[in-house]
């Protein structure tokens, strides 16, 4: 390709925005054109987030994108990052889609089919025809299926893990299909940036707490995500953790080995699996992943490991879920859809200590 995709990101006012303009300010083909939001409506990027206050379009206002707006970001753009809240993407995209634009939603909008929204996220979709057109975007499984792709799903931060970890070793037999147990645990950012009792540092300062068991919405998108990739269609349990760190996702799954299996055969599946793909790490056998190395990157980290004393096969996946769990997949997205590599713009190098 050559020049800038002219782009627009809904929601620019939340972590999830903020991060996007973060890593799009140093894309190459990428141009941020609009910044939609709501309550921050009218102020500049650079107000909104003062760590981006360096920024040559710091002084940019930010503006309303509602149904009534879609005309404005199709004038400004080509390509449209969705950060709303679940349930706002779903209202605006039909309209951007009609206006020509192509969407990455990194909502929960259009992961999933039709009837699991009114259980698992309380309303009934206002556009379920889209859903069947989306793309779920967690590339190292169905990158084939992003070029000229005009909707895409990006992932959640628990499930991205979850599925690159048990999809192939259900596919190559290592697991004996069954219930999938994952425990999860996440930083305050993936709350989003309003303030609530239970976010507060009071609150959260010295304390793990589990919440939403066992009706997190992210538990139909690994069964979904899993399906998609293996045809087969397990139960997940999953049991979130929220812990007191600013970034960062962590998810611990237990399933049954099948006979004879090994750690180093469940390591060399992976291992296989994600050859050359520039996101995943997948460690050594001995090795443990840690959520720190990921921070600030697109990177997801993998190990597993055969308990044969159980039967049990444990497979640990670590990212930050700012960045390879929302923002940063979504670029990755984006650059397959318009025919860039993938890892255009996209750090894999991370903030440490």
């Amino acid at each position: 390709m050559t020049g800038s995709t002219r782009v627009a990101v809904l929601g620019a006012s939340g972590y999830t925005g903020g991060e996007l303009v973060r890593l799009l300010a140093s894309h190459p083909a990428l141009e941020v054109t609009f910044l939609g939001g709501q309550g921050s409506a009218g102020k500049t990027l650079g107000e909104v987030h003062p760590h981006l206050a360096g920024l040559p379009i710091a002084g940019q206002v930010l503006e309303t994108a509602e149904v009534s707006g879609v005309a404005a970001v199709a004038a400004a753009a080509e390509l449209v990052f969705s950060a709303l809240p679940h349930g706002a993407s779903a209202a605006i995209a039909p309209a951007l889609l009609d206006a020509g634009l192509t969407v990455v939603d990194l909502a929960g909008d259009f992961r999933l089919p039709a009837a699991a929204y009114p259980e698992w996220y309380g309303f009934e979709h206002p556009a379920p025809q889209w859903l069947t057109e989306a793309v779920y975007g967690l590339p190292e499984l169905f990158g084939v299926q992003l070029p000229g792709a005009r909707l895409v799903a990006n992932p959640g931060c628990y499930p991205t893990p979850v599925i690159l970890g048990c999809a192939p070793l259900l596919d190559a037999g290592l697991l004996v299909p069954g219930p999938i147990r994952v425990d999860g645990k996440t930083g305050l950012s993936g709350a989003g940036r309003g303030a609530t009792e239970a976010s507060l540092f009071t609150s959260t300062e010295d304390s793990v707490r589990p919440y939403r068991v066992p009706r997190h919405q992210h538990t139909p998108e690994m069964e979904h995500g899993i399906t998609l990739a293996t045809g087969l269609a397990p139960a997940v349990l999953f049991v979130p953790h929220l812990v007191p760190t600013v970034r960062g996702v962590l998810t611990t799954t237990y399933a049954s080995l099948a006979e004879g299996v090994t750690t180093e055969a469940l390591t060399e599946c992976l291992a296989a699996a994600y050859e050359g793909r520039p996101f995943v790490r997948v460690l050594a056998p001995g090795q443990m992943v840690d959520s720190k190395r990921t921070r600030a990157t697109n990177l997801v980290e993998l190990q597993a490991i055969a308990d044969p004393r159980t039967g049990t096969a444990v497979i640990v996946g670590a990212l930050d879920n700012l960045v390879k769990g929302a923002a940063g997949q979504a670029i990755q997205n984006a650059n397959l859809l318009l025919g860039l590599p993938e890892e255009t713009g996209l750090p894999t190098l991370a903030v440490y200590p």
